[in-house]
């Protein structure tokens, strides 16, 4: 049967345009995206300079770098209410995203240094224990509605 006279096709597809609007599905979509490809680019780092360069200083480099790559979808998914500038939201996700590296800087050393535990098994736990209090600071903070104020 064809999917033009087939009108559950249709329910279907509206059904799912409209989960994907909403902030409980795109957000932890958003946040599996992002630690993805957080956890990715610091694996890349960690196999291409090895122990040739401090894993903090690679953690910092990954941290600007995913920052950027996943801004948009914040902004544009997540958020799209968001009436402030995109240089101004990204600011704000970028000083959220400051306190998460400072729990890295400070986290993975203790884990790695003094509990021996890998540098990505360390970052895996710190990513995990740091994922419920960034949805309440983003949508509190970065991407609040200026029209609730």
């Amino acid at each position: 049967m064809s999917d033009v006279k087939n009108p559950s096709v249709h329910v279907e597809h509206r059904r799912l345009i409209s989960l994907l609007r909403e902030r409980r599905v795109t957000y932890p979509i958003g946040g599996a995206m992002t630690a993805a490809i957080y956890y990715g680019i610091v694996a890349l780092a960690l196999a291409v300079f090895g122990s040739t360069a401090p894993y903090l200083l690679l953690v910092v480099a990954s941290h600007l770098t995913t920052v950027v790559i996943v801004y948009p979808w914040y902004r544009l998914v997540v958020f799209p209410d968001t009436a402030e500038s995109w240089l101004t939201g990204y600011v704000r996700l970028y000083v959220v995203g400051l306190s998460f590296l400072a729990a890295s800087l400070i986290g993975l050393p203790i884990l790695v240094e003094l509990a021996s535990i890998p540098i990505l098994v360390a970052q895996g736990v710190i990513i995990c224990a740091s994922l419920p209090l960034s949805y309440t600071i983003n949508r509190r903070w970065t991407f609040r509605d200026h029209r609730s104020i």
